[in-house]
């Protein structure tokens, strides 16, 4: 079990951009994520308050990354996939206390050498 050395990142983005959204997390070095489909909810008079369009429909990208990469991650996905985009994405990361299950890359190389 790893501690303290992750993050999860979440992109919420519309219907359709998620698949987008990993592409360009994986040029950051992110090896994979989690796509959960979700409907967003607003008030009508806050979104022509904004004067954004809201669609209901959502994905949400959920990533655990290593600390390390994570600033790169969230500037490069709300470049390319902020609200100003078609994406219309909102990114954020969240601290991880610990994690199982993931293979570290060095490990794994370790692994198939022998």
């Amino acid at each position: 079990m790893t501690t303290n050395n992750h993050e999860v990142i979440f992109a919420i983005v519309n219907a359709g951009f998620a698949e987008d959204a990993m592409d360009v997390a994986r040029e950051q070095g992110v090896r994979g994520g989690t796509i959960l489909n979700a409907r967003g909810v607003a008030r009508a008079d806050e979104a022509a308050f904004f004067g954004i369009s809201i669609h209901h429909e959502k994905e949400i990208l959920m990533m655990v990354v290593e600390k390390s990469i994570r600033d790169n991650v969230l500037n490069a996905l709300y470049t390319e996939m902020g609200m100003a985009k078609k994406a219309q994405g909102i990114v954020f990361a969240l601290p991880v206390s610990d994690v199982a299950g993931l293979v570290q890359i060095e490990e794994q190389k370790v692994e198939t050498e022998v």
